[in-house]
């Protein structure tokens, strides 16, 4: 049995240490927000938080993320009020939306360590993000926007 907790849920599965978190998550747990992309690790739409940092679930085992901190894009907020997300909805970032929920997972961690990113900034946290239909501008724009919400609730507190 492998003790995890996903998005504050404590999780005793079974499954194999090596099998992939991100299958963990869909198909044990049953939470289909992370997307699989690639297998290997190069696309981005597996990506989750361990510990706070983004990581790509798909090539992640299983048995790393026993005992720790595990969130999804399910988990990223209550209502689905996270600034990255309220930005994508308002900057009307997706097109066919298979690659956001690890581009929002991905930009939650640079807003968490960066709250005024710059286009250079913001390149380097997405490089590994592939969005095939290339709404790369509007993802700019949209980390840009949630800088800036992120900005104004944290002046507001």
């Amino acid at each position: 049995m492998i003790n995890i907790n996903v998005n504050g849920t404590p999780h005793q599965i079974e499954a194999d240490p090596n099998m992939p978190l991100l299958w963990v998550i869909r198909d044990i747990i049953g939470l289909t927000g992370t997307k699989f992309g690639c297998g290997v690790a190069q696309c981005g739409a597996c990506v989750v938080h361990l510990n706070d940092q983004a990581v790509r679930s798909c090539v992640t085992k299983v048995s790393r993320a026993e005992g720790q901190k595990i969130v999804t894009i399910e988990g990223l907020s209550k209502n689905n009020d996270h600034p990255a997300q309220l930005a994508w909805n308002q900057e009307q970032v997706p097109q066919c939306g298979y690659c956001h929920s690890g581009q929002i997972m991905s930009a939650a961690v640079l807003l968490r360590e960066n709250n005024n990113p710059s286009d250079a900034d913001i390149d380097a946290a997405m490089a590994g993000n592939i969005c095939r239909c290339g709404t790369y501008q509007r993802i700019r724009k949209a980390i840009r926007t949630a800088a800036e919400l992120q900005r104004k609730e944290s002046a507001s507190k």
